[in-house]
């Protein structure tokens, strides 16, 4: 019990160490900073995805054979597509939010990583009810490595969050306790998946592969697009994220 506790709160440990750098760091990243954190956080995601969800996700439908791969792929494309959605609908948000009081823009600001934080955390809670079921495929080691890959992810995320809100003027505890927020959905989504495991199980192999989608689609949106100034920093931090993530899955799977 105790290892599952400590791999639900991995993520958000994460995000509260993104978060602290509001008190260490003045302003925001600069570009090449920016490069190397999202380049990094890219490769770790698109590892995590594949060895950590979407190649177990394949081996729980090996009874099907040829087909062997469709409920994965389903989900991940069910995963991409309600990313995308939420991606329109926080963009409208702030369309609508930009003209109005800094309070109401900071609630926006967290909203939107909250939601992108909310698949990451049942991807760890699906993985866990996985194991737990005994018919995923996975170790309680494999989903300790993707929970240290996520929450490697996160860092970045809170100081996303931390950092722009003290740059415009809000006190900087007030300012860490915004990024902590963002995070804290992550554990709660994984907790609450577990607890469904019941409902999980049976469509383990489609829910695998959604929280792939999810992840990958944050990558795709967010963190690929945040290397464009610094394409090589960017690729070479990508480069040594995967590595990190490779390495963790086959040492700890």
């Amino acid at each position: 019990m105790q290892d599952v506790i400590l791999i639900l709160l991995i993520p958000f440990a994460g995000s509260v160490l993104g978060a602290l750098t509001v008190f260490f760091v003045k302003g925001s990243f600069s570009p090449g900073a920016e490069a190397l954190l999202s380049g990094f956080s890219a490769g770790v995601m698109v590892a995590a995805s594949v060895f950590s969800l979407l190649i177990p996700a394949i081996e729980s439908s090996s009874a099907y054979g040829f087909f062997a791969a469709i409920p994965a792929l389903i989900g991940l494309f069910i995963g991409f597509l309600l990313l995308l959605l939420t991606d329109l609908v926080t963009d409208r948000l702030f369309q609508k939010g930009e003209s109005e009081a800094g309070q109401k823009r900071v609630f926006l600001l967290t909203l939107a990583v909250t939601v992108h934080n909310l698949p990451e955390g049942m991807a760890v809670g699906v993985a866990l009810a996985g194991v737990l079921a005994g018919n995923s495929g996975m170790t309680l080691a494999a989903v300790f490595a993707l929970a240290v890959g996520v929450g490697i992810q996160n860092i970045p995320e809170g100081s996303i969050i931390s950092l722009p809100l003290a740059a415009g003027g809000m006190k900087k505890p007030k300012a860490f306790w915004a990024g902590v927020l963002s995070g804290a959905v992550e554990p709660i989504g994984a907790a609450f998946t577990l607890l469904a495991a019941g409902l999980v199980v049976p469509v383990l192999p489609y829910l695998l592969g959604f929280a792939a989608g999810a992840m990958l689609s944050v990558v795709v949106t967010e963190l690929v697009p945040a290397t464009a100034e610094r394409r090589g920093m960017g690729t070479m931090a990508f480069a040594a994220g995967f590595s990190v993530m490779t390495f963790l899955d086959v040492a700890l799977g």
